[in-house]
């Protein structure tokens, strides 16, 4: 509830910094768009369609897609749209250099990319026109960011009952908590599309860890050490597709627990090697959220279900008893304000869907992360590979 209040906070404060604006005064820096791109035939074209429709100077413009060792038809797709358009490219990686995953193609594509500020997309993106124009606003006109995020959208929210779920996770536990932390902390966590970086903070940093499942959370982490504060900058709106089916959102979603909780590993076993403090106060937030905080849960649904077939002294008390109400109706209250926020998604259908998502939703979240954690444990003690899980896509066109 703290960071929906702040969340609420910044986009009252956001508005007010776009009206007073003079943009005519903002040098707009070279971009570079990175596109990873791995067997995505059934998106690509739409998501390149996106990438030149932006309203951004051509002749400051870049995008490079990268073919990430693809077995379909990908290449020939970014080969056709890089015939038609000079700022439009295509680098082609096969092993060994090429099909290690995100960040391989990522750190593959900025060694062939010029541009001042490097902006990433997933290749199943369709950025609004201005999407990119606004990245670059948001960094020009603060100094101190060493890079800026923009929100995201979902562009099959009401396609079936998970998706309605995961559009009102979007909305409120990913963009409004990121504008809270912004609000509160300055502090926001760079996700997977959408931002854009300072060339020279990422060549410094020497690229993305390819060992990192959620690449985008370990570079937060290694961009506040240096210094920066990431901007969260809402103005820059992207819409992109999410599963539709549990087996997909169960795949995805572990790969997303499995790499916070390789970070969380990471910087607390180099926790002396941190030299700004600020990355303590980002490393307690993910510890607490999938560590302290669903240990919590899971102990508290074991002491339940153990009660339903033990004869357990503990009862359940009138404290209890509130707390559990007000929890429910805290929790509810998030998701409402955040959608209100949101033009066309109060309505009285999510409305309803929100209070199934307290009951389905949030509890497959709880298996999920202890799923997750066995796995990474194993990956730990038996020295596995790291493999990366490519999220399946669906051919939909764009509504919204």
């Amino acid at each position: 509830m703290f960071l929906m209040i702040g969340g609420y906070l910044t986009h009252r404060k956001h508005l007010k910094i776009v009206a007073n604006l003079d943009e005519d005064l903002v040098e707009l820096p070279t971009v570079s768009i990175l596109i990873p791109a791995h067997n995505e035939e059934i998106v690509i074209e739409e998501t390149i369609k996106a990438m030149v429709a932006q309203n951004y100077p051509k002749d400051k413009l870049e995008v490079i897609v990268v073919n990430d060792n693809s077995t379909d038809g990908t290449g020939k797709i970014c080969d056709h749209y890089a015939q038609k358009y000079d700022f439009v490219k295509v680098l082609h990686t096969i092993p060994p250099q090429g099909g290690k995953g995100k960040s391989g193609a990522l750190n593959q594509g900025l060694k062939h990319s010029t541009g001042e500020l490097i902006v990433v997309y997933d290749a199943d993106n369709t950025p609004e026109p201005e999407a990119v124009y606004q990245l670059a606003l948001g960094i020009s006109t603060d100094e101190k960011a060493g890079a800026v995020v923009g929100k995201f959208r979902v562009t099959n929210g009401n396609d079936n009952l998970l998706t309605r779920f995961i559009n009102m996770e979007t909305i409120t536990f990913q963009w409004m908590a990121q504008a809270g932390r912004w609000n509160w902390f300055k502090l926001t966590t760079i996700p997977g599309t959408n931002f854009g970086i300072r060339r020279s903070v990422v060549e410094e940093l020497g690229g993305w860890d390819e060992q990192a499942l959620s690449e985008d959370t370990e570079l937060s982490f290694r961009v506040y050490d240096l210094g920066y504060h990431i901007r969260f900058y809402p103005s820059a709106i992207t819409w992109e597709q999410e599963p539709d089916s549990v087996k997909v959102w169960w795949k995805q979603r572990t790969r997303w627990a499995r790499g916070n909780e390789y970070v969380i590993a990471k910087f607390l076993l180099n926790a002396k090697e941190i030299s700004n403090k600020k990355v303590f106060l980002d490393l307690f937030y993910f510890l607490f959220v999938y560590i302290l905080f669903f240990a919590g849960i899971i102990g508290s649904h074991a002491i339940f279900i153990s009660q339903l077939f033990t004869n357990s002294p503990l009862t359940i008390g009138p404290v209890s008893n509130v707390l559990l109400v007000v929890g429910v109706f805290m929790f509810l209250t998030e998701i409402w304000l955040s959608l209100s926020l949101e033009k066309g998604q109060l309505t009285i259908k999510n409305a309803l869907v929100s209070i199934l998502m307290y009951f389905i939703y949030s509890q497959m979240w709880v298996l999920l992360v202890a799923y997750a954690t066995l796995l990474e444990l194993k990956r730990i003690v038996f020295k596995e590979e790291v493999k990366w899980y490519k999220t399946e896509r669906i051919k939909k066109q764009k509504t919204s």
